[in-house]
Order: C-alpha cells, then structure tokens, then sequence
C-alpha cells in the first residue's frame, strides 16, 4: 500500500448501481477504501477494486463485493493517484474486458449456432418434414406458383387434342412405370425457354422450346421422367422448406403458407434455386428405372440434355440453370442403355401430333 498522510481524506462521486443520481463522497484510505457519503458507507477491499468503463479525464472503479453496477467516479488528478497506487488489482480482470469477453463469446456461439443451422439443422428439417406436409397444402400451393410459372413462362398452354392426347400417354406411361400414385398435372406451355420443370402438388410442364429439340419421343420421355423423380420423392417442397428456412417452418407449423406474400417466396424459391445434386441423382435414378421398365433405354435423355445444354447461349434462362447435365451423367445414362425391348412410347403420328401441339390453329 502507498505510504499516506494520517487521516488522509479526499473526495469524489458515487453511483449506487439503483439510479442515476451522483452522491458526493469522501475517500478514506485505510485498511481499505472507506467510503462515506449521503446514505452511503462502503468498505472496499484494495485487491477487489476494478477498472471500469469512464469518460475521458475521469477515473471510474467498481468493486467485485458491492452491488454490480456501483461506481466510484473521480476526476484525474491526486486522488486518482492514490487509488492507483493502492489498488494493485486494478486492470485485473476488470468489468469491461469480462462483458467485452463473453459478448464476443456469445456472437462467435451464435455465428456456430447459424451456420449449423443453414447447413446441417435446416436440410435435415426439410428432408423430415416434407413427406409429412399434406397434400392438400401442396395443391393449394401449386396452384397459386402455376399463374406464376405462366406469366414467367408465357403463359399460354398448348391445346392441340392430338399433341393433347399424345402428351397424356406419355405422361401416363411414365407414372405407371414410376409407381407414382399422386394426381399429376402435366402441360405444354408456350415459350422460347428450353426447359422443363416441376411444380408443387404434381403439375409438370414440358416447354415447347425443349420440345421442338427433341428428335424423338425417347428423348423427351426420359426428361419427363426426371421431373416425374422430383414429384415422387417430393423434391419441390423439400427445396422450399430448405430454401425459406425457419421463417417458412413456422408458416407450415400455422398453415400460413399460401397468402401472396409466401407465393411469392414459393415462386421465387422454384425458379431461382437449383435442386441439390442429391435430388438431381435421384430424380435421375427415378428416370432411368421408368425408362427400363418401360423398355426403352435412358440414353437418349442424356444425349438430349447435353446437346441442349452444350448449345444454350443463354444458359441462364435455360434447362441448365436448374438441371445441369454434364458429361457424369451422361456416362450414368449410357451405362444404363439397353437394346429397346418394348413398343414405342408414342408411335410416329402421335409423335407428330406432340411435336406439333403449339402449333395448332
């Protein structure tokens, strides 16, 4: 301890912790730090004495053993000294640099907490809920992406009844090899986007700029049948549980998940995301399985996919952006290719009649 006059007091302002009123006290430095005042009578221990956050020109100490937020505030000058002198412990541990440590500590456990919640918790949620979101919710929410698929798109479905008629056998045929026991929706639309896709609740749509690429019914079949993997194991819900997160959790846990404002996120979630290359393997797998039950070989779907892909300028806007097809899976079709063993999937006019649906007068 600093050497002292006897009797040594000096003055300074404390705050009890309770309110925002300053009480003038005197400092007596004996045994310990005496503090008298206005209702006030604290005996500070030197070695439980700590720096605290203070204005500049301002020397403010708290105590381990008093109330949490009292404070002993004095100007820089001689008593300031003679607390500095005395109190050895003084920048030990002190308040400011334990709140500053478990701040930092808290924000580095939330930063932990959310990566693994975007990584790991959110897929895991999405890929167990999904099969258990009703399907009359889905439907609902189908509905609602179909007007904007069709604005987005183009918005008129091609309505020829031969191409109409050939598009549902096709279509049929694929859900009976796929063992597919949901009603599906299947249409060509319209557009100068080569693309196909699927939406909510079973609906599929086939885009007449893909299909005027094809070169046989082989070839759009086995992409059908891609979509078709994605109805199956319901990969459009899990992309929209996986992609809203836990804000569109809580929409499914109230059933408030088909007002404008969650369409518009559905949508955007739809045509903007890409399915993962988990989904996209296994709506391959789907598509290949129906294609050898049906006795047709999945090749030309890969074929197809890389011609269009490989020659898209715009891949942008095409069936690339959320159905990339490289070279990989082209070689996963062909080792899957097998001599034809079964009838066409459409014959030569019906074929005709698909090729020609938009055209119709």
């Amino acid at each position: 301890m600093a050497a002292l006059p006897p009797d040594a007091i000096l003055t300074a302002v404390y705050l009890d912790g309770r309110s925002n009123r300053k009480r003038p006290v005197t400092l007596r430095f004996s045994d310990t730090l005496k503090i008298a005042g206005d209702g006030v009578a604290e005996s500070w221990p030197y070695a439980q004495v700590r720096r605290a956050d203070g204005p500049p020109g301002v020397l403010r100490v708290s105590c381990i053993a008093a109330m949490p937020l009292a404070r002993l505030e004095v100007p820089q000058g001689p008593t300031a000294s003679m607390i500095v002198a005395n109190c050895k412990s003084l920048d030990v541990g002190d308040a400011a640099s334990r709140q500053t440590g478990r701040i930092v500590a808290w924000s580095l456990a939330a930063v932990c907490s959310i990566i693994g919640l975007t990584y790991f918790g959110i897929p895991y949620a999405a890929d167990r809920i999904a099969p258990l979101v009703p399907l009359a919710m889905e439907n609902r929410m189908g509905e609602a992406v179909d007007k904007q698929a069709r604005v987005l798109f183009g918005g008129k479905t091609c309505d020829a009844p031969a191409g109409q008629a050939a598009f549902a056998k096709m279509i049929d045929k694929l859900k009976v090899a796929g063992g597919i026991d949901v009603p599906l929706t299947a249409h060509v639309m319209s557009s100068k986007v080569p693309n196909a896709f699927a939406l909510p609740g079973g609906r599929v749509y086939l885009l007449d700029a893909l299909l005027q690429k094809a070169k046989n019914a082989d070839e759009v079949a086995g992409v059908m049948a891609h979509e078709l993997g994605h109805v199956k194991h319901r990969h459009t819900m899990r992309r929209i549980i996986q992609t809203g997160g836990t804000s569109f959790l809580i929409g499914l846990l109230f059933g408030d998940v088909t007002g404008s404002g969650a369409m518009i996120f559905v949508g955007k979630s739809i045509f903007d995301a890409s399915y993962s290359r988990d989904s996209e393997r296994e709506a391959d797998a789907f598509a290949f399985d129906a294609m050898r039950k049906l006795g047709r070989s999945p090749k030309p779907m890969g074929e197809f996919l890389l011609r269009v892909t490989g020659t898209q300028a715009n891949k942008s806007s095409s069936i690339l952006a959320t159905h990339p097809m490289t070279e990989d899976r082209l070689a996963a079709a062909s080792k899957e290719d097998r001599p034809p063993t079964g009838e066409p999937i459409l014959t030569a006019a019906e074929w005709d009649a698909l090729k020609n649906i938009c055209k119709a007068k």
